[in-house]
């Protein structure tokens, strides 16, 4: 089977920074909405897209806190948005849909990662809850304000989408729960969204992609004990990091889901999966977690997820 997973050599690589990548764009009269673009790697999403003169909504869970920390970034906006909660999902975007805007740039960056069994809104798990179908909703209900000719949307997934595909049989993990598992399920939609989006779009001139931003110690990891992390050889007993050079600075994280929002070497191109500022590779099958996993890029799943997904949220902004 043919694949358009196959780098281009963008000339960019995993110590490229979000500044890097921008450097010689000029984004100013563009809009992009970050979504927990106050923290991690999205706050310096936001940082570096404010730079070139790109505007920055940034929909956040803890308004306050995002103010404070985009204080002094110019062209920054923050509005409350909480991707667990349907109805919170759906106020934050009528407001931006009353403002009359255009998106130039969507870049689904928040999520939540190896928490305890949490059930949100009816019942369902929050890893695939928060990290896919609040964004799904988000995207769908955003959709009229998404601009036709050249957005794009692109939905931050993670190399964890090797620790589990869909499983279809017990979505919800109802029958027993493991946090990685959950949280690599929610990394796989994260990827399937993109390919059927990018299906769906790409008449209309809106492309979709998906990501790896590398390996980065950031809040993220709020959910892992200290004992778990001294255990994988991520940080020591008084939580200094160990081996810094095998992780990417919050700058480098940024760097990929930056360029596939903005970048003219994805022109004409879409639905797949990148890290290190390219086009990832197919997994090999050693086993070894690089590239893309076949079953995050399957088109019949993608369109198997998106049916599902309008089910759940009853938001679907491609019928009829």
């Amino acid at each position: 089977m043919t694949t358009a997973q196959h780098k281009i050599g963008s000339g960019f690589g995993e110590k490229s920074t979000a500044d890097d990548v921008l450097t010689g764009l000029d984004l100013g009269g563009r809009l992009a909405i970050v979504t927990g673009g106050y923290s991690g790697l999205g706050l310096e999403a936001t940082r570096a897209l404010t730079k070139t003169g790109a505007r920055v909504v940034v929909p956040a869970r803890r308004p306050d806190a995002a103010r404070e920390a985009v204080a002094g970034l110019p062209g920054v906006e923050v509005d409350e948005l909480d991707l667990g909660d349907l109805e919170s999902v759906r106020g934050f975007a009528e407001r931006f849909l009353a403002s009359g805007r255009s998106i130039d740039f969507m870049i689904d960056n928040a999520g939540i990662m190896a928490c305890p069994e949490t059930r949100v809104g009816p019942g369902w798990e929050a890893q695939f809850a928060t990290n896919h179908l609040g964004h799904f909703a988000l995207v769908n209900r955003l959709w009229p304000a998404i601009e036709p000719g050249g957005a794009r949307v692109v939905s931050v997934s993670s190399r964890a989408h090797h620790f589990s595909g869909m499983r279809w049989d017990d979505v919800q993990w109802n029958h027993g729960y493991d946090k990685w598992e959950a949280y690599g399920q929610a990394k796989t939609a994260n990827v399937l969204f993109a390919v059927h989006l990018d299906r769906l779009a790409a008449d209309r001139g809106v492309r979709a992609f998906s990501l790896h931003p590398g390996g980065i110690i950031t809040p993220l990891q709020r959910h892992l004990p200290k004992e778990e992390m001294v255990e994988r050889g991520w940080i020591d007993e008084q939580g200094n990091v160990l081996n810094p050079e095998g992780f990417k600075t919050p700058q480098q994280g940024a760097a990929t889901e930056v360029w596939a929002a903005t970048s003219p070497q994805l022109d004409g191109m879409g639905g797949v999966y990148l890290e290190d500022c390219d086009i990832a590779e197919p997994a090999p099958d050693s086993g070894e977690r690089t590239g893309v996993k076949s079953w995050a890029t399957d088109p019949e799943q993608a369109a198997r997820l998106w049916k599902l997904s309008a089910e759940l949220t009853g938001v679907n902004a491609f019928t009829g």
